[in-house]
């Protein structure tokens, strides 16, 4: 079980892939919301389960009638790969029936000494796909993430090619925004990497996001060049999945699309403003040389949140401090 955020969600993809293929006498429900069922869809032996938030499943006796909602799948062992008041009611409702159960370990006590300003520890923690691989330990199932298989590149809809185009160049992702606005890249620096890229014919440069505010900004990043489009609310959900599988490279912020890129064996480069890659919500399998942070000789503080949720004054200009030139080289040295 893990309910959300997306990106959130798009990091369990990885070790639930490893856990069918390394345990392939074991069937896996996963429990999430409608939303997110094309993210498992392709992967053997595993179920998905829809969690109505707004109306079965809503409230404490909602719960109650997810458990029995449940229970004619007959299930053995209860993951909980979120460890919040909803799954816990559920994990609890399984323990007591006396089904085995475990929870996802989160390590708030180490990401404090990261996050804080004083007597920081600035250490690398064990990732979050290590922590839900140690839930899948405790039910008593190796899970080994050293060498993961992830799928094919999908079959694009011919809404996608009417789009974009066939691909006869690299393509390039670049999902500008964040939760939060500590995690943003100033976008006046974005339209300098985007201009410098699409000086390039051989690149194009493909904008993702959603909204009509988001939506209105991309636009306006794309500026009229023809190797650069907007594909925010023009294609589904499930068409933007099989668009970002195709492509040579996926530029994001710390946010759910580097995770979904990740997740389906695309190469992901990072920019980091409030929060660090140390605190374990790096993409999957992606080496540290692919995150660009932000300089914490200029601001010593960082990182200052896990989530980009808390902002300390003075800090507002951190990833201007990421030279947009660095950002642009990055990029060419990872499609080459």
């Amino acid at each position: 079980m893990r309910l959300s955020a997306m990106g959130d969600v798009a990091m369990t993809v990885p070790v639930i892939r490893a856990f069918v293929t390394q345990n392939p006498d074991v069937r896996i429900t996963f429990i999430s919301r409608h939303f997110y069922k094309p993210f498992f869809e392709e992967i053997p032996n595993v179920d998905f389960f829809a969690f109505d938030a707004k109306g079965r499943h809503k409230g404490f006796l909602g719960l109650v009638r997810l458990f029995q909602d449940l229970k004619p799948l007959k299930i053995d062992a209860f993951a909980d790969l979120h460890n919040v008041l909803r799954s816990k009611v559920v994990r609890n409702l399984f323990a007591a029936s006396g089904k085995k159960t475990a929870s996802v370990d989160k390590g708030r006590k180490d990401k404090a000494a990261l996050t804080r300003a004083e007597n920081k520890v600035f250490q690398p923690l064990i990732t979050m796909f290590e922590r839900h691989a140690q839930v899948f330990s405790e039910l008593g199932f190796a899970v080994n993430l050293l060498h993961p298989q992830f799928p094919p590149k999908q079959k694009m809809a011919p809404e996608i090619i009417a789009l974009v185009g066939e691909k006869n160049q690299k393509w390039i992702g670049i999902a500008p925004f964040a939760q939060y606005d500590s995690k943003v890249y100033p976008l006046d620096l974005l339209q300098r990497v985007i201009s410098d890229l699409s000086k390039n014919n051989q690149y194009k440069i493909l904008l993702f996001g959603g909204g009509a505010n988001e939506i209105q900004i991309l636009n306006s990043l794309s500026d009229h060049r023809e190797n650069v489009i907007t594909v925010a609310g023009k294609i589904t959900f499930r068409q933007e999945l099989q668009l970002i599988s195709n492509l040579n490279l996926m530029v994001s912020m710390d946010s759910g699309n580097a995770h979904i890129a990740a997740m389906l064996g695309i190469e992901v480069m990072t920019l980091w403003g409030a929060t660090h890659p140390y605190a374990g919500f790096s993409p999957f399998h992606q080496p540290l040389e692919n995150a660009l942070v932000s300089d914490r000789e200029q601001f010593p503080m960082l990182p200052t949140s896990v989530y980009g949720n808390k902002m300390i004054s003075g800090y507002e200009d951190a990833m201007r401090s990421i030279d947009p030139k660095k950002v642009v080289y990055q990029i060419i040295t990872l499609l080459q």
